[in-house]
């Protein structure tokens, strides 16, 4: 492998990259060493069993178009998959039944597996020509290079958006009351510091009220909790289910409720608190 493809792969990890960032880099490079006319990476939808390009890099009159698609079972990856062949020279002879290949005109064709770390196939890394090209062993090492480094940024950035999720998750949890699924004391109490703080710039009123469910410890005593909580989440959406449109109901805790929202005038502010009970 040569000390300019070494140099130009280590100046582009040296850097934080997106996956689009790093494989639109890591084409050009694999287009001067294979010297062929068009380098992509695929992903394959098993699911649905079609094979998208995702990334492709033209240099010449081939044009792999991103976003292109064909059936998995019938594309020239899979073939060369199933024969277990990364090169061929001869793409229209050895293939004759690949349409998508005679298209296209094929024919030189490298491909090489991207496989993740449990070994499940994510897509493939293709270099593919309308001349006959020679057999290139530093191509060969630098797509076989360049298809690990693809894998583990694929994981990494699955990774990254997993912990994403699992933070929103997690501060959605933290915000959400268990039983009711309304927002609890907390997320109540940032609220009302954003109110508060919006109330004093716009020189408005905010509106509170407070609801504490009478004789509740009766229900629990006498049907028992389950009884008591489902009632509890009847409350709550019955009156989510009533709130003004931009107004947060929320549960305290225990038979405690409360309201949030911006202060009406006050003959509107009695007819909204009425249709409320």
């Amino acid at each position: 492998m040569s000390d300019f493809i070494l140099a130009r792969v280590s100046q582009t990890l040296a850097n934080e990259h997106s996956l689009e960032t790093l494989v639109r880099q890591l084409l050009e490079m694999l287009e001067l060493v294979t010297r062929m006319e068009s380098t992509y990476l695929t992903r394959i939808d098993f699911d649905a069993q079609r094979q998208h390009i995702m990334y492709a890099h033209n240099s010449s009159e081939m044009q792999i178009p991103e976003g292109f698609s064909v059936p998995w079972n019938d594309s020239l990856c899979k073939r060369a998959l199933d024969d277990r062949c990364i090169f061929s020279n001869d793409v229209a002879e050895r293939w004759r039944s690949c349409l998508a290949a005679q298209d296209l005109g094929i024919a030189t064709f490298f491909s090489i597996p991207v496989r993740l770390t449990d070994g499940s196939l994510f897509g493939t890394l293709c270099a593919t020509s309308r001349a006959r090209q020679p057999y290139n062993i530093e191509g060969e090492q630098v797509m076989n290079l360049f298809a690990n480094l693809i894998s583990h940024y694929v994981e990494k950035e699955t990774l990254v958006q997993q912990l994403r999720a699992a933070n929103v998750a997690l501060e959605m949890h933290s915000y959400t009351d268990e039983l009711t699924g309304l927002p609890n004391r907390r997320s109540l109490f940032k609220h009302l510091a954003a109110q508060f703080s919006q109330a004093r710039e716009q020189q408005r009123s905010v509106l509170l009220i407070f609801i504490d469910l009478d004789d509740f410890k009766a229900i629990n005593d006498r049907f028992g909790h389950p009884c008591g909580d489902s009632f509890l989440i009847q409350i709550g959406e019955r009156l989510a289910a009533r709130v003004r449109s931009g107004d947060i109901v929320g549960r305290l805790g225990g038979d405690e409720f409360l309201i949030v929202g911006t202060g009406p005038d006050s003959a509107d502010q009695q007819e909204y608190i009425a249709a409320l009970r």
